[in-house]
């Protein structure tokens, strides 16, 4: 049984823990948070918008009445993509039904939803914009034909979802996976020789296990419960059900589209022309007549200025950062799509250097890479945020190196279910020499100096080898650790509590102290104009420093490249190989 003074020293310590997350809900809730607020145009500017979609080139004309098509389906990028690009961009979904919503040829918005291959952090944005374009009265209707729990989430957000008879979906709960190479690696005679500093650290497991290991398996529980957690809570929300017959029908296993209809998952059942006749019912068109739909990708060029939402004259710089992190630019015939150090410093100091911007917001969305590259770039991001409010608005995941960018910026932003923190760092080579021998391969070495050969890949490290490899390792851990310390005005030992190479989802990273507020974007840009000083009710210029540019000749080659499959396989090429002579601050696949 406990001594009086344990239970006090229990009680004591809840009470403290309570405090704390009392203060850190509070300092949450102290940020603006940029919601949107539809304000209907009076006449002088309903006038003088007509006036100017009168004179409006003819690739942005746009008949009255018109319905806007978004197809949501595979990858989408958080940058802001060329018309060349057949990537859906989540800026771009998010500006258009912004237009939309403001556009007097645009009726409402039929919404056709496929599989998702994106975190849910962009799922989260693309919602609440939804709910966003709802504001202004108009329709939102959705379609789908094949969905999962992250294409309901969004879907649920609609005035209405329909979905044809042979539709395929599945309800039936989230998994999360992560896939081990030791024992393929083990019989071809390859020896992956890691070192991965704290102990939630799990990227280098795919190589060296055979198994998930009990703190990856902890980690992975708590994010699929948190993930699991906040879809039950957003679609019960939606729709009027408790939570306990949500989690009920999820059990239950359901497989007919009928029973679906029954129980008010869905509108109804309907293929896609009884949609599209429904609709022209709605609009009062005739059945003979073509339903008047404009694409995602022509609405794209709609300039915002035409519908009266221009900006004001303060700036605030946007500099998106997505991918994989290296140092220094690729070749030619590989144009690079992660985020490269040298390419993003230029952008920063200049930047810095200008006095037309009053704050900076830098979108995150990178799973970590190179360690020396990760640390150059949040110096930069320190010296800047020395001139002018710097906010880190973090997308699906900000973490390892992702997250060592966001720590040098005054605030953080995540969203509910980013993945982020992920402090650790990996260091590895790996070790062919069995796979030399079987295939009579022979490498011979000349050598000066007693470490020269510290990566040789024909034999393990020796002894004094194996000390410096781990030492280095742990050194760039420690600067990794000590710089999060800092930044969050904690100390080494509180913050070594949350590191250790462990990812939190994003309300877990804010209550620990690493995230400032929750929110997208919007709410990003509010926390700039509160911190530049700018009234919160004062219209901004977001000046996008960071769009797509290719050369002609790497625009064909990336063009041919697609055509024949070859660019996923580059990339999944470049986005898995680990350099042997540079430690990763990288957070490990994992998918959900």
């Amino acid at each position: 049984m406990a001594s009086s003074s344990e239970i006090s020293e229990c009680n004591l310590t809840t009470t403290n823990n309570q405090e704390e997350k009392g203060e850190l809900k509070a300092k949450l809730d102290d940020y603006p948070s940029g919601e949107f607020e539809f304000i209907k145009p009076g006449a002088w500017k309903c006038f003088i918008v007509k006036l100017r979609l009168l004179t409006t080139s003819p690739w942005q004309r746009i008949h009255k009445g018109s319905v806007l098509n978004i197809k949501l389906r595979d990858e989408i990028s958080d940058q802001v993509k060329t018309r060349f690009s057949s990537e859906l961009s989540l800026p771009q979904i998010c500006e258009n039904l912004i237009k939309a919503a403001y556009d007097p040829r645009i009726s409402g918005v039929y919404l056709h939803i496929e599989t998702l291959k994106c975190g849910w952090a962009k799922i989260e944005e693309i919602r609440r914009h939804i709910l966003d374009f709802k504001k202004s009265g108009k329709f939102i209707v959705g379609y789908a034909p094949v969905w999962h729990e992250k294409e309901y989430y969004i879907g649920c957000a609609c005035e209405e979802l329909y979905a044809p008879p042979s539709a395929y979906f599945s309800l039936y709960g989230l998994t999360a996976q992560a896939s081990f190479l030791g024992g393929v690696l083990e019989k071809v005679g390859v020896e992956p020789q890691v070192q991965r500093i704290g102990k939630y650290k799990s990227f280098g497991d795919q190589l060296t296990r055979k198994n998930i290991s009990e703190e990856n398996r902890e980690v992975l529980t708590t994010m699929l419960d948190n993930i699991h957690e906040n879809w039950v809570n957003i679609v019960s929300q939606s729709k009027g059900k408790k939570k306990e017959d949500i989690e009920s029908f999820i059990n239950e296993g359901v497989y007919q589209i009928e029973k679906l209809k029954e129980d008010g998952w869905i509108t109804d059942i309907k293929y896609d022309n009884e949609v599209t006749s429904m609709l022209k019912k709605k609009l009062g068109i005739s059945e003979k007549k073509k339903l008047p739909l404009v694409a995602y990708k022509d609405y794209s060029r709609v300039k915002k200025s035409r519908l009266g939402l221009t900006g004001g004259k303060d700036q605030i710089a946007v500099i998106r950062a997505s991918g994989s992190i290296s140092r220094v630019e690729g070749s030619f015939f590989e144009p690079s799509s992660g985020i490269i150090a040298e390419k993003f410093i230029e952008k920063i100091r200049k930047v810095k250097d200008s006095k037309r911007y009053k704050a900076v917001i830098i979108r995150i969305d990178s799973p970590g890479g190179d360690a020396l590259a990760s640390d150059l770039m949040c110096k930069e991001i320190s010296l800047l945020a020395e001139s002018k409010p710097v906010i880190a608005s973090m997308v699906d995941v900000a973490a390892s190196g992702g997250y060592y960018m966001a720590m040098a910026a005054q605030t953080i932003v995540s969203e509910n279910l980013t993945l982020t923190g992920s402090i650790g760092v990996v260091h590895s080579k790996f070790n062919f020499g069995k796979l030399h021998e079987r295939i009579g391969f022979k490498n011979e070495i000349i050598s000066k100096g007693r470490f020269a050969e510290l990566y040789a890949t024909d034999r393990p490290f020796r002894a004094d080898e194996e000390k410096l490899f781990a030492e280095s390792t742990q050194n760039m851990y420690k600067q990794f650790r000590d710089k999060a310390a800092s930044s969050r005005s904690m100390s080494v030992d509180k913050m070594e509590e949350i590191a250790q190479g462990r990812v939190w989802t994003g309300n877990d990273a804010a209550s620990r102290g690493l995230v400032d507020a929750i929110g997208g974007f919007s709410r990003a840009v509010a926390i700039a104009k509160h911190k530049a000083n700018i009234p919160h009710h004062k219209k901004v210029t977001l000046v996008e420093l960071s769009k797509q540019s290719l050369s002609l000749p790497q625009l064909v080659i990336r063009l041919v490249t697609s055509a024949i499959g070859l660019d996923i396989a580059l990339n999944q090429l470049h986005d898995g190989f680990i350099s042997s002579d540079g430690v990763q601050a990288r957070m490990d696949r994992i998918m959900f």
